[in-house]
């Protein structure tokens, strides 16, 4: 709450001002209409001088206000902190004395009430979207009990083409990256082994590293980039030329002949493709760690199993089925709430990939959470 008292010194009465003289204060009605009739009687007393050191905050909006009530121009004797000084200093520079009245309280409780609308309507919209994707989920369960009750009705061919489509032409990408990825932290890693004298255990980093978290999370990034999005635009392309509204007339569950699916085939195709990762990351790591160190890909082939446990792989590749599931609901879940437009869909598309690679992410730190004790 901002305070004017008037001290008597031995220079005369001074004007001693207190309390926040911010924006958040002076935009209240109760508050400025008697600050601002305390001002002008003080300045119309002429007092010797003015002290803001007792202020605890000052503002743009306070410095302004005062330098108005001083009628454009510094006090004789002004006592303030530096950065009152220069608060006081940018006002005075820019020459404003004109616009000493604060937003009115209806402005201000405006802006509080349209970020508090903001909040609310992002929460809405997080709360709309796990709604969605808790009955995606249920309606695969379903959907995959139906599967297993009339397997000879299932959509094999469907699962067959996602599959090629997914994994097998992903294979040349996600083998570059990987043993791209292996030679930099081979490098990397190998420079500060060297210090210690320690290069043999290069090759437990990296096989850990590797094997458990780095390429299972990249193989997921990169189906997540490549493939979650193209599960969006293919469904949301459905969407915008009403062919999912078709299937519908014509009786044709989209959640068994176009999610199921994909769903299969991604928790099909991620285990292996994040095996295939990890292979060619680790054959890039041994390559160089072979120029690096001059530790031979014999040594380094007996040494990874004795390094990496068989629960690490285990674990691998049973998060990889997660995140192939996590991709593909994801993916087929923005595709389904693509409405009939094509801006609609760019940003289905976009929120897709995001979406896609922030749950893998989450997923991957509660699996290091849930079983940091297996396989270390």
């Amino acid at each position: 709450m901002p305070r004017l008292d008037l001290q008597t010194t031995p220079q005369g009465v001074v004007a001693a001002l207190q309390g926040q003289w911010t924006v958040a204060q002076l935009s209240r009605a109760a508050v400025w209409a008697p600050m601002a009739g305390t001002l002008k009687a003080t300045v119309a007393q002429q007092p010797a001088g003015w002290d803001l050191t007792g202020m605890d905050q000052l503002d743009h909006l306070g410095a302004q206000c005062l330098w108005h009530h001083w009628g454009g121009q510094w006090p004789a004797q002004l006592a303030t902190t530096p950065s009152q000084r220069a608060v006081l200093e940018r006002v005075a520079a820019s020459g404003q004395t004109d616009q000493a009245t604060p937003p009115s309280p209806a402005a201000y409780n405006s802006l509080v009430a349209n970020a508090l609308t903001r909040l609310g309507n992002g929460v809405a919209t997080a709360k709309d979207h796990a709604s969605g994707m808790l009955q995606l989920v249920g309606q695969l369960v379903l959907d995959f009990g139906r599967l297993l009750r009339r397997p000879h009705d299932a959509p094999w061919r469907d699962v067959s083409g996602h599959l090629y489509r997914i994994g097998a032409s992903a294979l040349p990408i996600t083998a570059l990256l990987g043993a791209l990825i292996g030679v930099v932290l081979a490098y990397l890693i190998s420079q500060q082994l060297r210090q210690f004298g320690a290069g043999s255990f290069i090759v437990n980093i990296l096989g850990i590293s590797l094997v458990r978290e780095l390429g299972p999370v990249l193989a997921a990034i990169l189906i997540a980039g490549r493939s979650g999005s193209a599960i969006t635009a293919q469904i949301g392309v459905m969407r915008v030329t009403e062919e999912l509204d078709a299937m519908r007339v014509m009786g044709i569950a989209p959640g068994y002949r176009l999610v199921l699916p994909r769903a299969l085939a991604l928790a099909i195709a991620m285990p292996l493709i994040s095996v295939w990762t990890t292979l060619a990351a680790l054959l890039g790591g041994m390559v160089a760690t072979q120029l690096a160190t001059g530790i031979a890909p014999s040594f380094f082939i007996r040494a990874l199993p004795e390094a990496v446990d068989v629960a690490n792989l285990v674990l691998a590749t049973s998060k990889s089925v997660v995140f192939g599931l996590v991709i593909a609901l994801v993916g087929c879940h923005f595709g389904l709430r693509v409405k009939p437009n094509t801006q609609s869909l760019g940003q289905g598309t976009t929120a897709s990939v995001v979406a896609s690679i922030t749950l893998v992410i989450m997923v991957n730190a509660l699996f290091a959470v849930l079983f940091k004790s297996v396989g270390i």
